[in-house]
């Protein structure tokens, strides 16, 4: 859509509803929040609003809404779909819930956290730990993401596989309609079967259909041993046998189970000098493996040792190392988190998120990376993700040498390509990043029409006007 920019006088209006400094215009102040980490969707604005409470967000909207005036509401902007950032027209506001940061409540008998949106992930888990519980959302980019941008995109993270996406983590919220309207549902209840469950609307929908301002988040207890080890195998079906064997014997214990090929390593390796080669041998797929437990320390790693040492007598792994504190398990750890930023440095990529039955996951890799190879010859497959709950990101970079253009050319055909085989298999094309700005028109494709019918049909009841992070998701 081509829109005009908005007027000078419209712009002092908002900019006058959140108060001295809580309105930014300079091209330097306003730069990070128009360009996203890939660098794939930049943007333009000419003003990023920074409210500092729910109510100046409610008066945002209502003006917005009166003046059909385009809002992009934007956390920690460390999203990779470009569901974040403005258009270029120049024409919609940023959103940015960074200053919405306080920690409102923790319950510890109820085990529940009442934060705001703005609140800094890694700052969430912190809170809890100091309480003596768990927040288990963990990411690569949780020092800077914020917990309004995990919801909205129901992000997964390490810990899925124990305790779930942050859907699974949410027992209420606060959130802001277009109009102004504030629903107010922060309640710690576990059980709570009184007509729709209104919040999970919000949870997922990047920002469409309003502006998730506070949550009401689900601790677990603090596990009191941990047991983190680095296996070295020969194939995906070999991790899967491994993964069917500690699951039965872990159960909810089991916390992650990461399955990574070698290349994703190397990449971390040649390009993080300060990482160390976590096995001694080389091996042509690896497994990151946390088990915690409400037993102590040395009881849960008697049991990943015993684990380990069944599959390897039953010929699953090549070879393993089990951390023996908590300095070796982040090291082991750090290794994994290294990967989407090390693989920048081989040059252009091409990433999917997919998800697929955990029980398909050797064959889906069989399949897509033949569709890789047919269209990029040369192609590097940088494959790793979270094994144990299906969701792969089955990322490709450019040939070495090759021409990035060339290659780039070809994310059209190679996106339909893998995501074809992933819903062959019952897959789905977004696991946890999101539909954005990339995965929109696929999603139009692949969605039925009674599914996109109703999608349209949510859209238009919350946001009649269309003001809310418009060309996203739809």
């Amino acid at each position: 859509m081509n829109r005009p920019p908005l007027a000078p006088d419209l712009l002092a209006r908002f900019a006058a509803l959140v108060g001295p400094g809580g309105a930014l215009t300079a091209a330097e102040d306003v730069a990070s929040f128009v360009e996203e980490p890939r660098g794939r969707w930049p943007g333009r604005t000419a003003l990023v609003l920074r409210p500092a409470t729910t109510a100046e967000v409610a008066a945002i909207l209502k003006l917005a809404d009166e003046t059909k005036t385009p809002i992009v509401p934007q956390g920690g902007n460390t999203g990779l779909v470009g569901g974040q950032t403005p258009d270029r027209t120049g024409g919609q506001i940023v959103l940015s819930l960074a200053r919405l940061n306080r920690i409102r409540e923790i319950d510890p008998v109820s085990a529940t956290m009442t934060v705001e949106a703005g609140c800094v992930l890694a700052t969430i888990r912190q809170a809890a730990d100091a309480a003596g519980l768990l927040f288990p959302l963990s990411l690569a980019s949780e020092g800077s993401c914020q917990i309004g941008g995990n919801l909205s995109s129901n992000a997964g993270g390490v810990a899925a596989l124990s305790h779930g996406v942050a859907r699974d983590l949410c027992l209420g919220l606060e959130a802001v309609l277009p109009g102004g309207a504030v629903l107010d549902d922060l309640r710690k209840l576990k059980k709570d079967n009184t007509g729709y469950d209104l919040k999970n609307l919000f949870i997922g929908a990047e920002g469409t259909l309003g502006i998730i301002t506070a949550a009401v988040l689900k601790l677990a207890p603090k596990p009191m041993g941990r047991a983190v080890a680095w296996i070295g195998l020969a194939s995906p079906e070999k991790a899967l046998a491994l993964f069917r064997r500690v699951s039965a014997a872990a159960g909810p214990a089991l916390v992650s189970f990461e399955l990574i090929a070698d290349r994703p390593l190397q990449f971390g390796l040649n390009h993080a000098p300060a990482l160390v080669r976590p096995l001694a041998g080389d091996h042509d797929w690896h497994v990151l493996m946390e088990i915690a437990a409400l037993t102590d320390e040395r009881a849960t790693r008697d049991h990943a040792e015993a684990l380990l040492a069944a599959a390897a007598d039953a010929g699953e792994l090549e070879d393993a190392v089990l951390a023996q504190s908590e300095t070796q398990a982040r090291a082991l750890w750090t290794i994994r988190e290294t990967f989407p930023e090390k693989q920048k440095a081989e040059g252009a990529s091409i990433k999917h998120d997919i998800s697929v039955p955990v029980a398909a996951i050797p064959a889906f890799i069989e399949k897509a990376g033949a569709q890789v190879a047919r269209i990029a010859p040369g192609s590097r497959l940088v494959c790793f993700g979270h094994m144990g709950d299906g969701n792969l990101h089955f990322n490709v970079s450019q040939p070495e040498p090759g021409d990035p253009a060339d290659f780039m050319a070809r994310e059209g055909a190679m996106h339909a390509a893998v995501h074809a085989v992933a819903r062959a298999f019952g897959g789905s094309i977004s696991a946890e990043h999101g539909i954005g700005r990339m995965k929109r028109d696929e999603l139009a494709a692949m969605k039925s029409p009674v599914a996109l019918d109703l999608m349209r049909r949510i859209k238009a009841a919350f946001d009649p006007n269309g003001i809310m992070n418009p060309g996203k998701v739809m």
